[in-house]
């Protein structure tokens, strides 16, 4: 009788051990799924991603006067040459998750007025776009000459036309921010600013699964907010060193000798495919285009 009640409660206790492994076998387990990894498991992920850049901390000054960039070419791009489309981030599938933006550091935060002046090389930037009357011939143009540019759209512009939105992506152009209205950020709130550029962020990142990487201010002006407001969304902030004032209409001659007369080096060209008639604009791009190309400049866009 004695030896039965010890058989007993030796094959409770095991019961009982066998239970509490199995428990814990579950909650190890769980970490691939999304559920309750441990710290150190979540770090080892993030690792594998490389380190995500600091958060801004200090509101950074905006400069009175363009300054060179530090902005990092590791090769020296092929001679008019563009991504190809397949390089192109693709439009997000529906309901799939996009991509999340990384904090850009607060000394990374000051526009970038050109790119490396010690190589041969010109980034075309394209604004206010997109538009259904000029873009396409913009995009055809590019890719006749197989340039990558950057497209600074809008965010009302892009709502109305997202199929434009994708087709620049597409066919490997960068994509970046320009606002969601156009307007002078220099007197919106912070909040305000914030929804401009966070709406346009949103969209831009269904549209193609990418969040954008850089931002440019309507008119090139900048504040102390919105600097910030787009490091914490990820962007870097992109001005220009050659500006032709193509807006205005000057004319295709002006245009053109504009450009060429400044063109330099690591310069960043204004040009415009939407707010208005750019038929002036089109023109003087495929002017001016095959005479940089034959005076021997590359074409590339900055790093994403």
């Amino acid at each position: 009788m004695l030896s039965d009640r010890h058989t007993s409660r030796r094959l409770l206790l095991v019961a009982a051990g066998m239970s509490l492994l199995g428990v814990a076998g579950c909650q190890g387990s769980q970490g691939a799924d999304g559920g309750s990894a441990t710290p150190g498991a979540e770090a080892a992920g993030a690792a594998s991603d490389g380190p995500a850049a600091a958060p801004a901390s200090a509101a950074p000054s905006v400069p009175s006067a363009p300054s060179a960039s530090s902005v990092p070419q590791s090769a020296a791009p092929s001679p008019v040459s563009s991504a190809p489309a397949s390089s192109a981030p693709g439009p997000a599938a529906s309901g799939s998750p996009v991509a999340a933006p990384r904090p850009v550091a607060a000394a990374e935060s000051k526009p970038v007025y050109e790119l490396d002046a010690e190589r041969r090389v010109v980034a075309l930037t394209i604004d206010d776009g997109p538009d259904p009357r000029h873009t396409p011939t913009v995009l055809a143009l590019l890719e006749q000459y197989r340039i990558r540019a950057t497209f600074f759209l809008i965010g009302e512009n892009a709502a109305v036309h997202p199929d434009l939105v994708r087709e620049i992506a597409a066919r490997g152009h960068h994509i970046a921010n320009h606002t969601w209205t156009h307007p002078d950020l220099r007197n919106l709130s912070d909040a305000r600013i914030r929804d401009e550029l966070e709406r346009t962020s949103d969209l831009l990142n269904k549209a193609t699964g990418k969040p954008p990487t850089w931002f440019r201010a309507p008119g090139g002006d900048w504040s102390t907010a919105s600097l910030k407001i787009a490091a914490d969304l990820g962007m870097r902030n992109m001005a220009w060193s050659v500006d032709p004032r193509d807006w205005a209409r000057p004319g295709t001659a002006v245009i053109t000798d504009r450009i060429l007369k400044d063109v330099r080096p690591g310069a960043i060209v204004l040009n415009h495919d939407g707010g208005g008639d750019r038929s002036q604009t089109v023109a003087a791009l495929k002017k001016y285009l095959p005479v940089l190309i034959d005076s021997g400049y590359y074409f590339t866009a900055p790093p994403g």
